[in-house]
C-alpha cells in the first residue's frame, strides 16, 4: 500500500494543491470537504484508484468519524499523515463582525481541528511514524488587528500543536504546524479591502508554494514551520523581541493607511 494522507478542506486552495502534489508523488489521498462537486472534480482529476473522497464537515464529529473509517478501510487502518487544512477567515474591525461570525471562525478553526484530531487518533496511533500537520498562520505569532478572532484561533492551533507534540510522542506521532502569512486563495481574496494589512504586508504566496511546504514538513518535520522568506526572518524576532517592539511594528503595519481602514469600515456599514 502506498503512503497515505488525509486532508480536510480539500475542495480548493491549499488543500487541493496539497492533494495534487502528494498524488503526483504516489501517495493515496483521503480528500474531505463539504463541497460534493469539488470532491467529484478532484476524484476525476486524480483518479478513483488514487484517492477516496468524503463529504465531511469538521464541525460535525459524526461525519468525520464516518469519513476516517471509510478511508481506513482502503488503507489497512493506516493514516501516515493527517493534514488539518480546513479553516475560515473573517476580516475587519472586531465590533463590525457579528458574534455569530466570530463564533463560526472558532468553531471551524479550533473546535473543528479538535474534532478531526479525535477522530483520526486511533488510525494515527496504529501507523508507525505518523504525522499531524496543522495549518496555523503567521498571525499566531502576535494578535493581528482586523483579524482578531482568526488570529486568536490560530494561536489556539499553535498551542494545540505544541501540547500534542509532547502528549503523542509516546505513540510515535509527530505533530507540527505551518505558519504562512497571507496566501492568494479564495478565502483571502474574498476578504481583500477589509484591512490595510493586505497592502502593507502583501499577498505574496500561492497555494502551490504552501503545498510544497507540507511536503517538506513530511520529509523534515518541525514543530513550527514559518512559510515565506519574510516570515522566516521575522519569526525568531517575534519570539525574542520585547512585546512593546512587536506591538509597535504591528501598529505601524496596520496604521499605514488608517484612513483607508476607516473608509472600508464605513462602506461596509452602509452596505
Amino acid at each position: 500500500m502506498n503512503e497515505c494522507i488525509f486532508i480536510t478542506g480539500v475542495g480548493a486552495g491549499i488543500g487541493r494543491a496539497t492533494a495534487r502534489l502528494f498524488a503526483a508523488q504516489g501517495w493515496f489521498i483521503g480528500a474531505a470537504d463539504r463541497n460534493a462537486e469539488a470532491l467529484e472534480a478532484l476524484r476525476d482529476e486524480l483518479g478513483a484508484d488514487n484517492c477516496s473522497t468524503h463529504i465531511a464537515d469538521v464541525t460535525d464529529s459524526l461525519s468525520l468519524t464516518q469519513a476516517l473509517a471509510q478511508f481506513s478501510e482502503l488503507t489497512g487502518g493506516r493514516l501516515r499523515v493527517l493534514h488539518n487544512n480546513a479553516g475560515i477567515l473573517e476580516v475587519g474591525p472586531f465590533e463590525d463582525i457579528s458574534p455569530d461570525l466570530h463564533r463560526n471562525v472558532v468553531e471551524v478553526n479550533v473546535i473543528g481541528l479538535m474534532n478531526v484530531l479525535h477522530a483520526a487518533f486511533p488510525y494515527l496511533r496504529a501507523t508507525p511514524g505518523a504525522q499531524v500537520i496543522n495549518m496555523s498562520s503567521a498571525s499566531a505569532s502576535y494578535g493581528i488587528p482586523d483579524f482578531a478572532s482568526y488570529s486568536a484561533s490560530k494561536h489556539a492551533v499553535r498551542a494545540m500543536t505544541e501540547a500534542l507534540d509532547i502528549e503523542w510522542e509516546q505513540y510515535d506521532i509527530t505533530v507540527g504546524d505551518l505558519m504562512p502569512p497571507f496566501v492568494n486563495t479564495g478565502m483571502v481574496q474574498s476578504n481583500e479591502g477589509r484591512s490595510a494589512l493586505f497592502d502593507s504586508m502583501g499577498i505574496n504566496l500561492d497555494a502551490e508554494t504552501v503545498a510544497a511546504e507540507v511536503w517538506e514538513q513530511v520529509r523534515k518535520p518541525r514543530l513550527h514551520r514559518p512559510v515565506s522568506m519574510q516570515f522566516r526572518a521575522l519569526w525568531p524576532i517575534t519570539r525574542t523581541a520585547p512585546i512593546a517592539v512587536t506591538r509597535a511594528v504591528m501598529k505601524r503595519l496596520w496604521g499605514k493607511d488608517q484612513k483607508q481602514v476607516g473608509e472600508s469600515s464605513d462602506n461596509r456599514k452602509k452596505g
